[in-house]
């Protein structure tokens, strides 16, 4: 299957870096989760993915496969149209951006629209940090927060959460006053410091409340599950934790999105897509951070359950450009071989392989976010 000629929804990625940001940190950092010296400096450099996307990089490029080749080929020609090249290699037909990951950092949206159509993924945890640093009092934030999501921006189609980073998985139900003393203990805890909402009853509580807003319209929320950078407890980033949640019968009607294959928890993930109507899966960052057998194991074992009408295409990218074009490589990639080897195996036709690629890779996430 050559899976080339059709544009991708990636419907979870990040803003690019600005420049001056980006060139302030090794070229590898972008391609590990972790951000220890010694992780960034040097094993980064040795992983499968590292070593098999500077070849792919280069090839795209046209230079030596040298990191540094690599890097004066990228400051000659320059981050719009290095990200032009990129994106056009991509075959992109539109990106959701979560511009919540390095807020002071990072490219506006309307700066990536004169790439590719841009549509807000709307992250709850930056929100409520700036509401709670911007309001004196809980009743006040609690209402800031609320008017900022209902009715949803505009330009956003869904919202994000990374719970599994700050608390983990195992969302519960909060009391108003719990939540309004958790409030005023962070705001002394971090009067005279930046803001960092770590609070397990302020964050499971705000959750909640965006997820009875999301009901209301019927918007995916999506949650980071499965592995992350090192701020993140793998043992509660298990996609089952969230059973409770799944089972709450006032959040029947949110659509909620599984991130990242969430690695290594893929079977779980296919599970609870397979038995919940509103649980729906991606792919990105296990594509295109794995090893190649990786990343087929993983799209493999989503499908073992998964039906296909919930499984979408991601990248995850983020920071650089490259990644975009990697992660639409591969996906195609490694998208066609597990379709080709359930043909194989008769699982499917030729003709449904053909209808389920381009549902995976654009038409699921157009039905789902309503684009």
């Amino acid at each position: 299957m050559n899976l080339s000629d059709i544009p991708i929804i990636d419907q979870h990625a990040h803003n690019l870096l600005r420049p001056e940001i980006a060139n302030s940190s090794p070229y590898a950092a972008a391609f590990t989760e972790g951000y220890a010296p010694e992780i960034i400096n040097y094993h980064a450099r040795n992983t499968l993915f590292y070593r098999r996307s500077l070849r792919e990089v280069a090839a795209l490029l046209k230079c030596e496969p040298q990191e540094e080749a690599i890097l004066a080929r990228r400051k000659s020609l320059g981050l719009e149209e290095l990200t032009k090249l990129y994106f056009n290699a991509a075959n992109l037909e539109a990106i959701f951006l979560d511009d919540g990951l390095q807020p002071n950092s990072i490219q506006s949206l309307s700066w990536h629209e004169q790439f590719v159509p841009v549509k807000r993924i709307l992250r709850l945890e930056a929100l409520a940090e700036e509401l709670i640093t911007k309001s004196d009092d809980f009743k006040t934030f609690l209402e800031k927060f609320k008017s900022e999501i209902d009715p949803p921006p505009a330009g956003v189609v869904g919202f994000k959460s990374i719970a599994c980073y700050r608390t983990g998985l195992e969302i519960q139900p909060v009391s108003l006053a719990a939540a309004a003393c958790s409030f005023y203990d962070l705001k002394q805890e971090f009067e005279h410091q930046p803001l960092r909402l770590a609070n397990k009853y302020l964050i499971d509580f705000l959750l909640q409340q965006a997820l009875l807003i999301a009901a209301k319209y019927q918007l995916p929320v999506q949650f980071h599950t499965g592995y992350g950078d090192p701020d993140l407890d793998l043992r509660l980033a298990n996609p089952l934790y969230l059973r409770s949640l799944l089972e709450s019968p006032q959040y029947r009607d949110v659509p909620i999105v599984l991130l990242h294959a969430s690695y290594p928890y893929m079977r779980e993930a296919g599970y609870l897509a397979s038995v919940y109507p509103q649980v729906y899966l991606d792919f990105g960052l296990a594509i295109p951070f794995l090893s190649v057998s990786g990343m087929r194991a993983a799209l493999r074992q989503l499908l073992e359950l998964t039906p296909t009408s919930k499984v979408m295409y991601s990248s995850d990218a983020h920071s650089i450009p490259e990644l975009y074009y990697l992660g639409a490589k591969w996906g195609r990639q490694i998208l066609a071989e597990v379709l080709e080897e359930a043909i194989r195996d008769c699982d499917l036709t030729a003709n449904e392989a053909d209808d389920i690629a381009v549902a995976i890779l654009r038409k699921n996430a157009l039905a789902l976010y309503q684009s």
